[in-house]
């Protein structure tokens, strides 16, 4: 069921909605891709997930999904700030350790969070997320940012969760954020950070994913001491939905794996 909490860093303009699931001694949090929330990005691990292994939380990061006002921005460190917010979150919540279960623009939160928080951070997984910003990428991003091209089953959920004005505004803004990094050394997002990660971690790839070039995932696999890559060769970039069975087994495994 939903809960809301009041920002744990005092911040009492902003509540963060929160769902969890599950009562067992492995804390998890599940980080949403870009404008996503618990609802719209998880339904299948919120439900499927072991309730006796794992304590399972969602969250809607801060101007995301319920977590709103305050309305969301994209300032230079909104990464950083979602991750912080993310270890604040949990900590608030009583959980001294726990591991991050990151999709998209929330793998990259997860991957931050891990390196700058290596004693609170079990375990890490992330898929179809990325470091740095290529101009391929840039490409990439600005075929899908005039969301009105988009067909209206892809609309339909997030038209839903902001209303169609609010949406077509928040991915724009979302698209100029993610476009300022690649003016940075290398494009970098979090590159000189995935050195620091230091938790067993556990990337993987949809091979068609359409958003995500394959070269993102091997450079993770590259920079990231220990961490090992799984490919799906049909997974696309919603492979935790697609095929949210197999998703989860892999999921689970690697976080029983000692």
């Amino acid at each position: 069921k939903p809960d809301r909490i009041s920002h744990p860093s005092g911040h009492l303009d902003t509540i963060l909605l929160i769902l969890q699931t599950g009562r067992g001694k492995h804390a998890v949090l599940l980080l949403p891709g870009a404008l996503g929330c618990s609802r719209t990005d998880f339904g299948p691990q919120l439900k499927s997930l072991n309730k006796e292994r794992y304590t399972v939380v969602g969250w809607d990061p801060r101007g995301y999904g319920q977590s709103r006002p305050p309305a969301r921005d994209f300032p230079p460190d909104f990464f950083e700030r979602d991750a912080k917010d993310a270890v604040d979150l949990m900590k608030a919540l009583g959980f001294g350790k726990f591991s991050l279960l990151g999709w998209s623009d929330g793998g990259i939160t997860a991957m931050i969070a891990a390196a700058r928080h290596p004693h609170v951070i079990s375990k890490l997984v992330v898929w179809g997320a990325n470091a740095f910003v290529s101009q391929q990428d840039l490409t990439l991003y600005n075929a899908v940012r005039d969301v009105s091209k988009w067909s209206a089953k892809m609309r339909k959920p997030m038209e839903e969760l902001y209303g169609a004005e609010a949406f077509a505004e928040t991915w724009e803004a979302w698209g100029d954020g993610i476009a300022q990094f690649a003016k940075r050394p290398e494009g970098s997002i979090c590159l000189e950070l995935l050195p620091l990660i230091s938790c067993p971690t556990f990337i993987i790839h949809g091979e068609k994913d359409p958003m995500v070039p394959s070269f993102h995932p091997q450079c993770l696999l590259k920079h990231i001491k220990g961490s090992r890559l799984h490919l799906m060769p049909e997974g696309k970039h919603n492979i935790h939905l697609r095929y949210a069975d197999e998703f989860n087994k892999l999921v689970e495994d690697f976080l029983e794996d000692n």
